[in-house]
């Protein structure tokens, strides 16, 4: 019980995208590692939503390769495992799961407690070309779970209005955690 809260005190959460096929292990703020992944096929998509690693296994065999981490999703066995076939990593080719590269899982598995939160998207990847670039006139924020529009401004104690215009490349009502903002002084 003390290795889960320490992990959630700390911020430990998961950002799987699912466009870009990208898993990211964050620590608060901080990015420690990102992954590619394969994700469901068209006709057995994977879910997105806020959902928590609810169990992990150690060599669970077959498909599901060296580690599992199983998600709380409604309606299904869902989780981020590792893979006997590793050329499906990039790829949309599963039957909703996040499949790494066995080495990726096994690096991530032990940073990785019960009640991990594990967000799941769909939209553009953000990458440094993406990402505001603010110098003097402000910082960035990369949104986490939870967030909306309103909580930031709040949070950084500028009028809603205000970082919607610093943001004029972000739809205020589908920001998702990962995207970098620019936060305005």
């Amino acid at each position: 019980m003390r290795e889960r809260q320490s992990s959630l005190q700390a911020g430990t959460h998961l950002l799987v995208n699912i466009t870009t096929r990208q898993l990211h292990h964050y620590q608060g703020e901080r990015l420690v590692q990102a992954y590619p992944v394969a994700v469901g096929k068209p006709s057995t998509p994977t879910p997105t939503g806020n959902y928590q690693v609810v169990s992990k296994l150690i060599n669970p065999g077959g498909a599901l390769g060296t580690r599992w981490l199983g998600l709380n999703i409604p309606g299904g066995n869902y989780g981020i495992h590792g893979t006997n076939n590793p050329d499906s990593i990039g790829k949309a080719i599963s039957n909703g799961c996040i499949r790494m590269y066995n080495h990726h899982i096994e690096s991530l598995f032990p940073h990785v407690q019960i009640g991990t939160p594990a967000v799941i998207v769909a939209g553009p990847g953000t990458s440094e070309k993406q990402a505001p670039k603010n110098g003097k006139n402000g910082h960035s924020y990369t949104v986490q779970p939870g967030d909306t529009m309103w909580e930031i401004a709040r949070r950084h104690g500028i009028p809603l209005e205000t970082l919607i215009q610093a943001n004029p490349h972000l739809n205020p009502d589908e920001i998702y955690p990962g995207q970098v903002i620019s936060i305005p002084i």
